[in-house]
């Protein structure tokens, strides 16, 4: 029932589509006011800097970026976020608390009820392993010495790089809202504290 929507993203590539194909619907879309920004996700940095060159070109901007980037996945660091700060793209991360993971609700195992114990979903049971536990409750450390839950840094380690313009949070209760938006009141680190997190990140 909405007249337009504020930001209409093609969700990931398709390799049997030409990509000048998938950008001239995208800028259409913006031009017959469907959408007033067009965006990308999941998107390599050669295929993003193809794609944003071709909006440009086309008179509708590629406004932003939806990649996955969390501290067990960090992918983007490989050039997307170079190309992203080089073309002037925003870039709103989806997962950064890796599904949970990155949060206090794994540090004894996985509990009843979370998305790796129900057979479907993005964190399999398989992906929740000891190693990573004890990341995990080495990370927690760090965010109580610094004053934070473990998601409330966990976000603000997303924010901290300059070309991240947002991030995308899930919740399904108020408080982890609250705890979420709680992140804004530490977002910097020391060079002591980033160095420590990626020794256990390392590890």
């Amino acid at each position: 029932g909405l007249d337009y929507v504020d930001i209409f993203y093609h969700h990931r590539p398709d390799p049997k589509t030409p990509l000048e194909e998938t950008m001239a619907a995208l800028d259409q879309i913006v031009r017959q006011g469907k959408a007033l920004y067009a965006g990308i996700s999941s998107y390599d940095a050669e295929g993003t800097r193809r794609a944003v060159v071709m909006l440009r070109e086309l008179g509708t901007p590629c406004l932003i970026h939806q990649p996955m980037y969390n501290m067990f996945d960090r992918e983007i660091e490989g050039g997307l976020l170079d190309v992203l700060a080089e073309e002037g793209v925003g870039c709103i991360v989806f997962s950064p608390l890796a599904q949970g993971l990155l949060t206090d609700k794994y540090l004894v195992g996985i509990p009843a009820g979370s998305r790796a114990a129900t057979p479907h979903g993005f964190l399999r049971r398989e992906e929740v392993t000891s190693d990573k536990l004890v990341k995990v409750q080495k990370l927690n450390q760090v965010a109580r010495a610094r004053g934070q839950t473990l998601a409330q840094m966990a976000l603000a380690w997303n924010l901290r790089h300059p070309a991240v313009t947002s991030v995308l949070v899930g919740a399904s209760q108020v408080t982890q809202v609250e705890d979420n938006v709680a992140a804004l009141n530490k977002l910097d680190f020391t060079q002591q504290e980033l160095a420590v997190i990626e020794q256990i990140l390392a590890a």
